[in-house]
């Protein structure tokens, strides 16, 4: 039996659809990175958004994963069951003073070519009580303490935003249309998992800053990142729900999984059709090495 260790990573997919290839690359990586720690790994589900979610979907995606044999350790977490705690996080910046609501329009926003000029920081009304700030229907904006300009990230290196300007917006924790924001659950839901590493795709590498900085105003640890590169269609696009990726086929797994350890650079593994999923699972724990990971990966293009 292995040794546990302090290590824990996550699976988190947001049920918006399907898993495609490149959702299982991303699972894969997560999955063998925490089990070559002898760590534990995690599911999440991040359903804070009902309107985007097809009916089936969250169960399609458990399905898929016990399918490929990348089975999680403990529960389930669903981000629709932990509304409170997210509530109570935003009662508090709210009563800190350190988050207002922003009236600003969409059209707005776009004038302003895509970074919010904190226009309404200034214009914000602290004697608002806590439950007409909920009812407000208006976005909560976080005013900026701790702008991130960079990290290190375990496969693509120092990443540099793109635009610094970002890094001083003041961003929204709790959406207009009364949804809680992506970039807060995420890391309120790290903490409460104890994540020490995420590893996901590379598409979030920008979300990550704002993710650094959200961890340092709540004065909560910041786990390490490790961001696998983005599986793309003949097109040059990410392979995508948005994108209608074909969801992953409910075949033989260890094709797919061989492909994907392909994708991210892994040793081969010969005569795999010898082994059963779960002794390839095995070996490709052994074998694993984030390090090997390239920025780009090993291109597939039979999984659009």
């Amino acid at each position: 039996m292995k040794e546990i260790t302090d290590y824990i990573g996550r699976f988190a997919p947001s049920p918006t659809g399907y898993l495609h290839f490149g959702s299982l690359v991303t699972a894969l990586g997560s999955y063998l990175q925490a089990r070559a720690h002898h760590g534990r790994w995690l599911l999440r589900i991040d359903d804070i958004d009902p309107q985007r979610e097809p009916s089936g979907a969250i169960s399609a995606i458990i399905h898929t994963l016990e399918h490929f044999g990348l089975l999680w350790d403990g529960d389930i977490v669903f981000q629709s069951q932990r509304h409170e705690a997210y509530r109570e996080v935003l009662s508090m910046l709210w009563q800190q003073g350190v988050c207002y609501h922003c009236h600003c329009s969409r059209h707005r926003l776009h004038d302003l070519g895509g970074v919010y000029d904190n226009h309404c920081r200034h214009r914000y009304d602290l004697t608002d009580n806590l439950f007409s700030a909920f009812k407000a229907n208006k976005a909560w904006r976080l005013i900026q303490q701790h702008p991130i300009y960079h990290f290190e990230d375990e496969v693509q290196g120092t990443y540099y935003l793109k635009n610094p300007s970002l890094a001083l917006e003041d961003m929204i924790i709790h959406r207009k249309d009364n949804l809680f924001a992506y970039n807060l659950v995420t890391v309120i839901d790290d903490h409460y998992q104890g994540v020490t590493e995420v590893v996901r795709g590379a598409d979030l590498l920008d979300p990550t800053l704002r993710q650094i900085s959200l961890h340092k105003q709540l004065n909560l640890p910041v786990p390490r990142y490790a961001h696998l590169p983005l599986a793309i269609n003949h097109a040059g696009n990410k392979l995508s729900k948005q994108n209608h990726a074909h969801a992953l086929p409910n075949t033989d797994p260890r094709v797919v999984i061989i492909d994907a350890l392909h994708f991210l650079n892994q040793p081969v593994i010969t005569g795999w059709q010898d082994y059963s999923l779960s002794e390839l699972l095995e070996i490709a724990t052994a074998q694993w090495s984030l390090s090997e990971v390239t920025q780009q990966g090993n291109q597939q293009q039979g999984y659009e």
